[in-house]
């Protein structure tokens, strides 16, 4: 009888226990610093398990402040999927991510852009120019061995480049009226026409700098303000490629993931380079680049030619006389590198884009950059006019790119919100 007792006393003590465990599972009280085996514990609903912390942002190795301008305008290397734009910190938005709808460079990153040169400007310095009394003519400085580094009796410096034939200095005057036309003027030097005329009032003081230049009397020269401070520019990556392979800027397959702000400032700009350079058939630049890395690997690591930054961080593409004239008559001993080059391309200012397809859509990109040039350059009679094979390879360009944009919308473009 005791030992049944016993027995039951036992067994109410270990019922007590067990009670006792699970009020205090169900009551939150600190669990055993020794649970039992996960497989003797009953499984029973319940909710889904928090997910872990998010990590702290990283930090600069200086210990400085979390590296957030990055942060907002990573793209995710699927943009338009389930990851989109990378998020920045708490109150950031989507529209600050490095591009929109897919194919366009956001406002905010472009409103980073430097501003470069202006309309106004350009019309200050054409009335400057125009009137001015040059007083010494330099060599060096400005490009070819046959230009000249200007003084003017107020002390302005100018580059006044003697084309080796007048289509050079057309194609030159040109390119700066398109660049005008499809709103890329920031980074185009103002320039303005003058005759060279050793008895006229704007050479009188320089003689002998004349005769020593070899010009020709009643040559057509072109004038672009001189600009001090500039600095070599090297080709970014994804262009730059010791394979000569080209890599495409799209959003869609992160080539702008975890670029800097600065980077992405760049990109911008040398979007519109691209553009620029195919529509005038400029081979002088990136062109003449990838054309030379068949004996020189390296090139794209090297300054490229006829493009420098200003003090403000502005691309500014120089000596466009390759463009539009002798860079037509040559197009199709180019466009083997610059066709690709330009398909390389799958992100624009929106801005830029809006022009090429109005021009494309207007069917008059010549007549209407023929307008522009006559309204703002006293000299445009003395230089010949676009010939009709080149204003309608002009337009076959112009069409070319449109199609090329259109194309990239199709592709990687997303609706506002997706």
């Amino acid at each position: 009888m005791r030992d049944a007792a016993a027995a039951a006393a036992a067994a109410a003590g270990l019922w007590l226990l067990a009670l006792g465990s699970l009020l205090a599972l169900r009551g939150g009280l600190p669990a055993p610093r020794s649970p039992p085996p996960a497989d003797r514990l009953p499984r029973r609903p319940g909710p889904a398990p928090r997910p872990p912390p998010a990590p702290a942002p990283a930090r600069d190795a200086r210990g400085g402040s979390p590296k957030t301008f990055r942060a907002l305008l990573t793209l995710a290397a699927g943009a338009g999927g389930a990851g989109g734009a990378a998020r920045g910190p708490p109150g950031g938005r989507e529209g600050r991510a490095a591009v929109r709808g897919g194919v366009f460079w956001s406002r905010g990153l472009e409103e980073r852009v430097p501003r470069g040169f202006s309309e106004a400007q350009a019309a200050a310095w054409l009335e400057a120019a125009r009137g001015a009394r040059v007083v010494a003519l330099e060599r060096g400085g400005c490009g070819r061995s046959s230009n000249r580094l200007a003084r003017f009796a107020d002390g302005t410096r100018a580059c006044v480049r003697y084309g080796v034939s007048p289509e050079q200095i057309q194609g030159e005057a040109l390119s700066f009226y398109l660049a005008r036309l499809l709103g890329l003027q920031r980074h185009v030097p103002p320039l303005a026409l003058a005759r060279v005329e050793a008895r006229g009032a704007q050479w009188a003081q320089v003689q002998d700098e004349l005769r020593a230049a070899h010009w020709a009397e009643g040559s057509v020269v072109s004038l672009t303000r001189w600009l001090p401070n500039l600095t070599d520019v090297v080709v970014p990556a994804p262009w730059r490629s010791e394979d000569g392979r080209l890599r495409p800027l799209r959003a869609a397959g992160g080539e702008l993931a975890n670029r800097s702000q600065a980077e992405l400032v760049d990109l911008v700009q040398w979007t519109d380079l691209i553009l620029f350079d195919y529509l005038t058939a400029n081979f002088d630049r990136l062109v003449s680049n990838l054309f030379s890395l068949q004996w020189d690997p390296r090139v794209m690591q090297r300054a490229t030619s006829n493009l420098h930054r200003g003090p403000g961080g502005a691309l500014v593409f120089l000596d466009n006389e390759a463009g539009l004239v002798h860079g037509y008559r040559v197009a199709g001993m180019w466009d083997k590198y610059n066709e690709p080059l330009l398909q390389s391309v799958c992100v624009f200012r929106e801005r830029t884009a809006r022009r090429v397809l109005e021009l494309h859509r207007g069917r008059d990109a010549a007549a209407r950059l023929l307008r522009l040039y006559r309204h703002h350059e006293p000299r445009f009679p003395e230089l010949a006019a676009l010939a009709d094979p080149h204003a309608q390879l002009l337009q076959r360009r112009l069409d070319f790119l449109a199609k090329h944009i259109l194309h990239c919308k199709a592709k990687y473009g997303r609706r506002p919100g997706t």
